[in-house]
């Protein structure tokens, strides 16, 4: 008699989450909610502080041994201009794929005058947090963000997840360095980051065993925390717009771009990828999924090491689709709320903002808000329409987040193939879904 088949991760995952929502419901309608948070969701928050402990030290290992492995500065220059090009073209879709379906379905016209001050009134103190942060953020000047990305002080930018864009700086500028000293000089830190590279992907497959168990305490918790059925509902048009967005990305763009670019199928692609989405849902954090993508690309989906570990910390640093479609289409909503008509010059302005605030927003739960707030200023909305979006925000930032990882994923494929790196998968699930 043959071994038992194991169950797959992403079904593991999946029962989790359902698991979760149940026991939070349960909770919810027993008047538990204070002992889920007791004694449930800290195991949820114990799990995201695993993955982002891990993901400074991965993000140094591997960008550093994928530059120095290219062993030539052509290289790294053409394949850094592929994944920014790209990154650029994917966010700009997203933004106007946002816009089309929030000017079609126009979700903020429903609202009536006295939800919209309920929502205002309960709301207000929240929006007013995420517009002070925004206001320091643009206190600080035009340029600002290009010298935030060079450190002053090495350990001292790799001590928050936050500072990312300052340690990939350090992490290519540091590889470049490998490139251009002699080989034999080079390759004994070349072999040390290599066996880093190597420990850290071991600890993401130990992390990722106890994956069930963690989304099944961050449901859990999501659920008790979550505000009155009545706002839902009144917000309920504007989430299936963000939703529907969202959904076109990361079933029909995606895909499409990988099967007319890469060959590979859609099942190919999905059956890779699917555990890192899931968890993306569950932490609302690019940062924290990011060894998981970075194992499941290159372990799954065949995309080269030195692609994978090039392409993907900047993705999770940079490449925002889900949260810059979100933002165009939460302006324009919160502009049809207040009755603000937006013309052609506005939204395109919406493009261009959600595009650039995209790459200055942290891949953190909750950080596209603050940037949603550049956003609004830069179209002549009223900044504290903010509140209007906040009883729907959770879950829908789980949802984006999904789409960023999913884009991130699709790039490496892109920028692998376009340089001949991609290959067959280190698994065996290659002949049943690879046409």
């Amino acid at each position: 008699m043959g071994a038992k088949k194991r169950l797959s991760l992403h079904w593991k995952i999946l029962i989790g989450m359902l698991l979760g929502l149940m026991v939070g419901v349960l909770a919810v309608r027993l008047d538990m909610g204070r002992w889920v948070q007791d004694w449930i969701k800290p195991f949820g928050k114990i799990f995201i502080n695993m993955l982002k402990l891990i993901a400074m030290p991965l993000i140094i290992a591997s960008l550093i041994k994928g530059v120095s492995d290219l062993q030539d500065i052509a290289k790294l220059s053409k394949m850094g201009l592929r994944t920014i090009v790209l990154y650029i073209f994917t966010t700009v879709t997203a933004v106007s794929l946002g816009l089309v379906l929030v000017n079609t379905i126009r979700p903020g016209t429903g609202i009536s005058e006295t939800t919209r001050h309920n929502l205002l009134s309960r709301y207000a103190g929240d929006a007013t947090l995420r517009i002070e942060a925004a206001k320091k953020q643009r206190a600080r000047g035009p340029l600002q963000p290009l010298v935030d990305i060079v450190p002053d002080n090495f350990f001292h930018a790799a001590s928050s997840n936050r500072n990312m864009l300052q340690v990939i700086f350090f992490a290519v500028f540091f590889g470049i360095g490998l490139i251009l000293i002699p080989p034999e000089k080079a390759q004994v830190l070349k072999d040390f980051f290599d066996g880093l590279n190597e420990v850290i992907l071991k600890l993401v497959d130990l992390i990722m065993l106890t994956a069930p168990f963690g989304v099944f305490a961050l449901l859990a918790g999501l659920v008790v925390d979550a505000p009155s059925v009545e706002l839902f509902k009144a917000l309920l048009s504007y989430s299936v717009v963000v939703v529907l967005g969202l959904a076109v990305l990361v079933v029909f763009f995606y895909p499409t771009l990988v099967r007319l670019f890469t060959g590979r199928s859609p099942g190919f692609f999905f059956k890779g990828i699917g555990p890192a989405q899931l968890l993306a849902f569950s932490t609302s954090s690019s940062a924290a999924t990011l060894p998981v993508t970075m194992e499941r690309v290159e372990e799954h989906l065949g995309v080269d090491d030195e692609v994978a570990g090039f392409v993907l910390p900047i993705g999770a640093t940079i490449n925002m689709d889900g949260t810059s479609l979100y933002q165009a289409v939460a302006a324009v909503f919160i502009a049809q709320v207040m009755g603000i008509h937006l013309g052609l010059s506005e939204q395109l302005g919406i493009i261009a903002t959600a595009t650039l605030a995209s790459i200055g927003s942290a891949a953190v739960p909750g950080a596209g808000m603050v940037m949603l707030v550049i956003v609004l200023n830069a179209a002549g909305i009223p900044e504290a329409g903010l509140a209007l979006i906040f009883a729907v925000d959770r879950p829908l930032d789980m949802m984006r987040t999904v789409a960023n990882v999913t884009g991130d994923a699709t790039v490496s494929m892109l920028v692998a193939k376009s340089v001949g790196k991609l290959g067959r998968p280190k698994v065996k699930e290659w002949d049943d879904f690879i046409e």
